[in-house]
């Protein structure tokens, strides 16, 4: 047996050699350019030694078996072609790994993702575990690149061209079962076996079998016209989806279609010439820079040095839709019971329904077994009284935007509860402080603000007034973490940070509207800048009428600016709410796939406006955008929000700003201050002094400063 650090050898009487990865002094495995010469070491001597008929390679980690490569590496390259260098490295690596005359066989638990299906590829067949932790993917797109050590190439030969595309072009993660079925894996077995299985399936000598692909896939990939029509089709796919922002997935598509067309080696040689390049692409930078701070705002907890205090039971107020998504993700991936309080069994049982209706979707894609959705729902209860709330750790509060209704629940609470537990309040504009005026214990009251959907909006504010004890905030911080959020901590002011910044990006949205210039060439004109839907189409799924309510909040606490155009009163009072009364901007009556797509021709003779578009998709989506960064700058200030990093993620997480410019703080540095000011003097003078540049952004300006 010998160590070489990261790689050890086991060698065994049977002839089979063990080969493990085992990356020191870090919890997980990932690749680094300078393992390679680690590697070509224990490769040259596994070449040179007969007794060995059979390889096994494993990860000595518990955990994964590779995460992927280490991306810091690339920050490190200063020109594409040394990218483009660390991507031959690796490919010539697993190379020698697929030439070896013996049979290797991946032993597979844990994450095996990026770099580490790439390896596995490499290797001649792979068993994984039936574990939960264990997925395979290659999710290298998610970071503006491709598959750089052979990934392109090897993947549409063990799975065929579809699942390779459909795998590579969104970065999705096989569970073991879809891996088998996909032919990624020859094998799923239990992890106590892991190894000895694959080390029987060394000693057989067996070659895998080839995956029987369904005769239409089998057509299309088997002949050029068909493999054409696939091309075209995901590249139709790919543009309708980025609109063109990503350049990694065309890619992609380039890199698999040279190595069908024009063999291996070329297709390696675009595959690491791309690599290279994206690399050194703007939307890369940002994705990875985007990585790294979540990656980083994982590790901190709410309040340095201040310790959460245990949470074992959960209390939900309110059984409509946040209510429900609030209890789902506490029960599923917090795993922790839930008791739901509402006014009548209805409300109950559909924040039951919530749960039942998205845990069912995951039994009839068999991602999960009834019997864990029995258990799940089994841990959701409901009353119409306090009854069961005795045991609650933390009680989250979902019911109406009304100060007197939620001031009620927290004396309510107070009357009925064990002292001390949290009262986290899913207000999205009220502040916490007013909620909290009669509270016998303010310090026990915090803001949790959830995004709607909640099963799916991965951030949530934590907001904190100025009584709020620090246990309360790391408490509320390490509950949001295990719910599956991403939580920033903003300060106590109206809209907090997310809901502030939006409102003058959808009220300049409608004072366009107003100005003529058709809806459905606004929401085109900011989807195309990147976001996932327009701010028009944004406010009919919100619902208009809570637009209405918020308005006048931040108005009365932050001024003119934030006034909603008076016009939209009349479409309250035409009881047009958005989706939700299927009544909105847009139409919801009619066939189901058309519903939401067509403009509702109504609205214009309502709001006494005669469409016909004027502007360019340019200036609709800087109007719109520069507000909202001119806005988190003025936040920054204020310390709503404790930096730029946690600024730029709310945003990205909490309303899908455009993932590829980083957020309105980084956005801010590729545009410079000096730009962003001259530009909101010209539509000031043009359209009106909400437009002025705040104080903090003309002085960043005036100073050449950055937010990085």
């Amino acid at each position: 047996m010998e160590n070489n650090s990261t790689f050890t050898l086991e060698r065994q009487d049977n002839g089979i050699a063990f080969l493990k990865m085992d990356v020191v002094g870090e919890t997980m495995n990932t690749l680094r350019a300078e393992f390679a010469d680690e590697f070509s070491t224990v490769l040259e001597k596994i070449k040179s030694d007969n007794s060995i008929k059979g390889l096994v390679v494993y990860s000595g980690k518990d955990n994964s078996f590779i995460a992927g490569a280490d991306i810091t590496m690339l920050d490190a390259c200063d020109t594409a072609e040394q990218a483009t260098e660390i991507a031959a490295q690796g490919q010539a690596i697993f190379d020698q790994i697929e030439a070896l005359s013996i049979p290797v066989i991946a032993a597979i638990h844990g994450p095996c993702l990026g770099g580490g299906l790439e390896l596995a590829m490499a290797c001649h067949q792979r068993v994984c575990s039936d574990d939960n932790k264990t997925v395979l993917g290659l999710p290298e797109v998610q970071l503006g690149l491709l598959p750089g050590s052979g990934g392109t190439q090897r993947l549409p030969a063990i799975v065929g061209l579809q699942k390779a595309l459909d795998m590579m072009l969104t970065g999705k993660h096989l569970r073991p079962k879809q891996a088998l079925k996909a032919g990624l894996v020859s094998d799923m077995v239990p992890r106590s076996v892991l190894l000895k299985v694959a080390e029987e399936l060394a000693l057989s000598g067996k070659k895998a079998k080839k995956r029987k692909a369904p005769f239409v896939e089998k057509a299309l990939d088997s002949n050029p016209w068909g493999r054409k029509l696939v091309f075209d089709q995901a590249t139709k796919t790919v543009l309708s989806k980025t609109k063109g922002n990503y350049p990694a997935p065309l890619k992609i598509i380039d890199a698999i279609r040279v190595g069908i067309e024009k063999g291996r080696a070329k297709g390696l040689a675009r595959e690491a010439e791309h690599f290279g390049r994206l690399v050194k692409t703007n939307e890369s930078k940002q994705l990875r820079n985007l990585f790294f701070a979540t990656t980083e705002m994982k590790k901190e907890t709410g309040v340095d040095g201040v310790e959460p205090a245990d949470v074992n039971h959960v209390g939900v107020l309110g059984g409509g839709l946040m209510g429900g998504g609030i209890a789902y993700v506490t029960v599923n991936n917090a795993k922790l019971p839930v008791r739901i309080k509402d006014i009548n069994h209805t409300g109950i049982s559909n924040a039951l329904k919530y749960s039942f209706d998205l845990l069912n979707k995951k039994v009839k894609r068999r991602f999960i077994k009834k019997s864990v959705m029995q258990k799940q729902l089994n841990m959701v209860s409901g009353s119409t009284d306090y009854s069961g709330f005795k045991q609650a750790d933390v009680i989250i509060e979902a019911v109406f935007e009304d100060l007197a209704l939620k001031q009620q629940m927290v004396a309510d609470i107070e009357a009925n509860c064990k002292p001390g537990v949290i009262f986290a309040s899913n207000t999205s504009s009220l502040p916490i402080g007013q909620i909290a005026a009669n509270a016998k214990a303010p310090e026990n009251v915090i803001g949790l603000h959830y995004f709607s959907p909640v099963d799916k909006m991965p951030l949530a504010e934590i907001i904190a007034h100025d009584k709020t004890s620090d246990e309360t905030i790391s408490t509320t911080v390490a509950l949001a973490k295990k719910q599956g959020k991403t939580p920033i901590v903003v300060k106590d002011k109206a809209g907090f940070y997310v809901n502030r910044i939006l409102a003058p990006y959808v009220n300049e949205a409608a004072n366009i509207l107003l100005s003529g210039e058709p809806i459905e060439k606004i929401d085109r004109a900011l989807v195309n800048f990147g976001f996932p839907v327009g701010p028009i189409k944004l406010l009919d799924e919100v619902g208009i009428d809570i637009g209405a309510k918020i308005s006048p909040i931040l108005e009365a606490e932050l001024g003119e600016r934030f006034r909603a155009p008076e016009a939209f009163n009349k479409l309250i009072d035409d009881n047009r709410k958005g989706k939700k009364t299927k009544k909105g901007f847009y139409l919801y009556t009619g066939k189901k796939s058309k519903q939401g797509k067509a403009v509702d021709e109504q609205v214009y003779s309502l709001l006494n406006v005669t469409p016909q578009a004027k502007f360019s998709e340019q200036e609709i989506s800087e109007r719109c955008v520069l507000l909202m960064v001119n806005e988190a700058v003025r936040c920054l200030d204020e310390g709503i929000i404790r930096n730029c990093r946690d600024g730029d993620i709310g945003t990205i997480f909490g309303i899908g700003f455009p993932p590829f410019l980083g957020g309105p703080f980084r956005y801010l540095d590729s545009l410079g201050a000096k730009t962003v000011v001259e530009k909101l003097n010209q539509f000031q003078s043009q359209y009106g002094e909400h437009f002025a540049p705040c104080e903090a952004l003309v002085a960043m300006a005036d100073n050449d400063k950055t937010c990085y």
